[in-house]
């Protein structure tokens, strides 16, 4: 996907297609905060004796980094723009054992303390997840100072903090000719952040997402312990905080699988106007055993020129034909593929794609193609982002709902969603490509759909304010709100990827058979719920139940 996890294509009609993917983010405690308009912030809740009683006690601390309390707006505000919470304080932590020290000083304070900690990575959380009202936010990035540790061989890995940046490892690992396996689709996202939710992009039919692919973890429990796990030592607390949603501990420092790294990409976009092809074809690439390297697939509906505005970055093989083509009103699917080669295999790999290209179902006028550089296809995202803020169209409110659909399902989902839901057009991407589930591990904390196929969709239009000083806010959510709706009333038994209900009811049913299991690793990692409250699954000084 291009996204957070997802990422933006260089298109300016499709600028927002896809960042998250990453993505990574939590939310805030129910009775304490609410949804404000961007411009707004809530004060601390303690009182004020009670907040100079606990940054007096914050202050006793002996710290390699440092406390800041005052000037902390920045750690209330996230990529979605819709929640802002004030934190009492935001730690930058210089050492491992800053983290350790102070959340052993919470912990030790009890349950009599509001005090709360939530984990900041780069801010591109979407429902304020990594904030914490009147709690403590620890800015991450302040630990990838670490100098990473590369380790060549038969399985080569790359140790980093937990705070660095996925664009700082490709840089870095590509040095020795690798880089990780799986991507999330905007590379300026933390470690951290990814692997508490999965990390998926257009490698995860293949590599399974990022969570799949760490050997290691280093792990501060809300009890203050520093723990090393792995699947081999500790692996119950390994497997929770992969995809556990910040509850469980924060990751200071993960090993990352590397594999050897090409320096080319083959880039290749294809319209269908047939859903059932469109679906067929990305089935059929994902089960195929030389397929592409990566794949994924948007819905464009109601646009004009869409052609046009590829040819800044694509190439159409038949100039004539593409000319000809008109998309006006009508509701496409883009089937985006790219196959990685090294300039010595150029031929053997223009022979592979052209083969594969002969077996797909798309129109055959709209064939565009591309030949960039490894680190421009993976780094694409952030260009997009550059035309963003350059527009003032970057700091908007981006209420994005992502979902994990069964392939049984995905008929019925689009029939309702993109014939009688979606019926204009919006200002933003929706994602729609499949995913083997057998290439991911069920062992984290993760949840998915009960098939071994599903699709990711994900919604991703932003608040751009129009002529009239409206930024359209209200009919997001409202159509978000109606889409959900639809999807329990028929039963389609989806997940929510980038999870965000407001009551833990909801979450229960989320996490369904698995819930018990949940709720049994918060309580021995983190028994008095300090972390994570922006996720609004437990709550401090009430039991988990």
């Amino acid at each position: 996907m291009g996204s957070p996890m997802y990422g933006f294509h260089n298109q300016n009609n499709i600028l927002y297609l896809k960042l998250f993917f990453i993505l990574l983010f939590m939310g805030c405690i129910p009775d304490r905060t609410t949804n404000l308009p961007s411009n707004q912030l809530l004060a601390t809740p303690t009182s004020s004796a009670n907040s100079l009683n606990l940054t007096s006690a914050l202050e006793t601390l002996s710290l390699d980094g440092y406390f800041t309390f005052k000037n902390n707006h920045h750690a209330a505000k996230d990529f979605g723009n819709t929640f802002q919470s004030l934190p009492l304080a935001v730690l930058h932590p210089k050492s491992v054992s800053d983290i350790s020290s102070t959340i052993k000083l919470i912990f030790e304070l009890g349950s009599a303390s509001e005090l709360t900690v939530a984990a900041r990575g780069h801010g591109h959380s979407l429902q304020g997840q990594a904030q914490t009202h009147g709690g403590l936010v620890i800015n991450m990035e302040s630990l990838k100072a670490q100098q990473m540790q590369v380790h060549i061989g038969e399985q080569p890995y790359v140790d980093v903090s937990g705070g660095e940046l996925w664009i700082n490892i490709l840089h870095e690992t590509l040095k020795y000719g690798l880089s990780p396996k799986s991507w999330t689709d905007y590379l300026h996202l933390t470690v951290g952040g990814t692997l508490s939710y999965a990390g998926i992009s257009g490698q995860a039919f293949r590599h399974g997402p990022q969570i799949n692919n760490v050997y290691q973890l280093e792990v501060v429990t809300g009890q203050g312990e520093v723990i090393t796990c792995s699947e081999n030592k500790s692996p119950d607390l390994f497997y929770g905080v992969l995809g556990g949603l910040g509850q469980f501990g924060i990751i200071t420092q993960a090993r990352i699988s590397l594999e050897p790294a090409p320096k080319m990409v083959k880039w290749i976009r294809v319209l269908y106007s047939d859903f059932s092809s469109f679906t067929k074809d990305q089935e059929f690439l994902i089960s195929s055993e030389n397929s592409f390297d990566y794949i994924e697939g948007f819905v464009i509906i109601n646009r004009t020129g869409l052609l046009n505005n590829w040819r800044s970055s694509f190439n159409p093989k038949d100039p004539m034909q593409a000319s000809k083509f008109n998309s006006d009103g009508r509701t496409l699917y883009c089937l985006e593929m790219a196959k990685y080669f090294n300039p010595n295999e150029t031929d053997v790999m223009d022979q592979r794609t052209e083969s594969l290209l002969l077996l797909l179902h798309y129109i055959p006028s709209t064939l565009f193609l591309s030949e960039v550089s490894y680190v421009e296809f993976l780094d694409r995202v952030h260009l997009s982002e550059i035309k963003l803020r350059t527009k003032g169209l970057w700091e908007v409110p981006h209420p994005w709902m992502n979902l994990l659909i069964p392939k049984s399902k995905i008929h019925d989902f689009a029939d309702e969603i993109f014939g009688n839901i979606l019926t204009d057009n919006i200002n933003g991407p929706i994602l729609m490509y499949p995913v083997n589930k057998t290439k991911w591990n069920n062992n984290t904390s993760l949840v998915t759909p009960d098939e071994d196929v599903f699709y990711l969709v994900a919604f991703l239009s932003s608040a751009v304010p129009s002529s009239t000083g409206t930024d359209g806010l209200d009919q997001i959510l409202t159509q978000n709100t109606r889409i959900l709706e639809y999807c329990d009333r028929a039963q389609l038994g989806i997940k929510q990827y980038l999870p965000y209900y407001r009551t833990q009811q909801e979450w229960k049913a989320h996490f369904g058979p698995r819930w018990q299991a949940f709720i049994q690793r918060k309580s021995s990692y983190d028994p008095l719920a300090i972390l994570a409250p922006g996720q609004k699954i437990f709550q401090k000084a009430i039991p988990i139940l």
